[in-house]
């Protein structure tokens, strides 16, 4: 079994009742709402890379303000690679995400071109449950309402198993 690890850093960045958001192509094509955030290239710290990805995804200078909490997952699933479909694999995927509460020092809201997301927006807390979006932004908002003060970030029970 092959393994992989990947660790990320997220924002939330709340101001006026709204949360910051970009929007990414889902499963199937389907958009769906995301923390702006990302993978940690070789060496970076986490917090240099959640200042870098913000800017890309929506054109905002930030300032993490806080460190909210480390979520954790693991999933197992068959590998993409391998000649016809002989060589595959299972990986064992292994996500830790970091999750900054940020605040915006400059630049201007645009949307990411080439990237891995297409938008960015500001969104209602109240509309947020009813945005499709990946399970990351309920964990980053509940670590922004509910500062816990071990930092562990819980999955929603939907996503247990």
């Amino acid at each position: 079994m092959l393994r992989k690890l990947r660790v990320a850093a997220y924002a939330i960045c709340v101001r006026d009742g709204q949360v910051l958001l970009a929007r990414s192509p889902g499963p199937g094509g389907v958009p769906e709402w995301v923390l702006p955030g990302g993978g940690t290239e070789h060496g970076e710290d986490p917090h240099d890379t959640v200042v870098r990805e913000v800017e890309e995804e929506t054109g905002y200078r930030v300032e993490p303000t806080a460190l909210l909490g480390v979520g954790s997952h693991r999933v197992a699933r068959p590998s993409r690679a391998g000649l016809g479909g002989l060589l595959r694999r299972t990986v064992d995927q292994h996500a830790v995400q970091l999750v900054y509460e940020v605040r915006v020092t400059g630049g201007d809201l645009r949307f990411e071109v080439g990237g891995s997301t297409d938008l960015a927006a500001w969104q209602d807390l109240t509309a947020v449950p009813g945005l499709t979006r990946v399970p990351m932004v309920d964990i980053g908002l509940r670590l922004w309402r509910e500062r816990p003060p071990s930092g562990r970030a819980e999955r929603p029970r939907a996503e247990e198993g």
